[in-house]
């Protein structure tokens, strides 16, 4: 996968986020979409050798539209500026998400902004087993790659309901995003090393996404 080029594509459209230059360009972007698919299905290919609870996800199902949903962002551009893909996506659980992108490129992993249910589920297993879940999120080698859980503008100030405010693990309780992210540059994700440092996250986020799926299914 030449990921230059994508790079080159994607900010030259962001220079002309229109319809009329996309259609003059769509063969091009046709290539580098499914150069990427290509790219995808190989790794998929690897995640399944080295996790066996892990959910085959072909590039196709991964990739993400490139199409904004104007319907509720109405004032967005036509285009994206990245590409987003999604492995392991199994359904009602946190995916390994790949996002290459002219403003942020970046690996992330776990459950952003869920639902009631789901939310409640992964609070319930901290309360339960909290111990487990900081013993992988301070580990080392998990904190030097992925940094904190990412703070969202949403974490309560207070103790969520049903939990006390002097609660052993209320900082974590506060959440009501529970992922991480390993942030990427361009010389990164265009150097040979690239797919290796893809799995090489993916095994260091496996305990921390292991952990939250759990949470949910159980």
């Amino acid at each position: 996968m030449n990921f230059a080029q994508l790079y080159d594509f994607l900010e030259e459209l962001q220079q002309n986020n229109s319809k009329e230059w996309m259609d003059a360009h769509r063969k091009r972007y046709h290539q580098i979409r499914d150069d990427y698919i290509k790219w995808l299905d190989m790794i998929n290919q690897r995640l399944l050798q080295i996790d066996s609870d892990y959910y085959d996800t072909p590039g196709k199902k991964a990739i993400n539209r490139i199409n904004n949903n104007l319907l509720y962002h109405p004032n967005k551009p036509i285009y994206k500026d990245h590409f987003g893909a999604g492995l392991d996506q199994r359904s009602k659980q946190g995916d390994f998400y790949i996002h290459l992108g002219v403003s942020e490129s970046f690996v992330a992993g776990g459950y952003w902004k869920p639902g009631t249910k789901i939310l409640t589920s992964i609070r319930e297993a901290i309360d339960y087993n909290g111990e487990e879940f900081l013993e992988i999120i301070n580990k080392k080698s998990f904190k030097n790659t992925f940094g904190n859980l990412i703070e969202t503008e949403d974490k309560l100030t207070n103790a969520p309901k049903g939990f006390s405010q002097d609660h052993r693990f209320i900082d974590l309780l506060r959440h009501k995003t529970f992922a991480v992210e390993h942030r990427l540059n361009k010389k990164e994700v265009i150097d040979q090393g690239f797919d290796e440092k893809v799995i090489a996250l993916y095994k260091e986020m496996l305990p921390f996404r292991r952990y939250l799926n759990q949470a949910v299914t159980v």
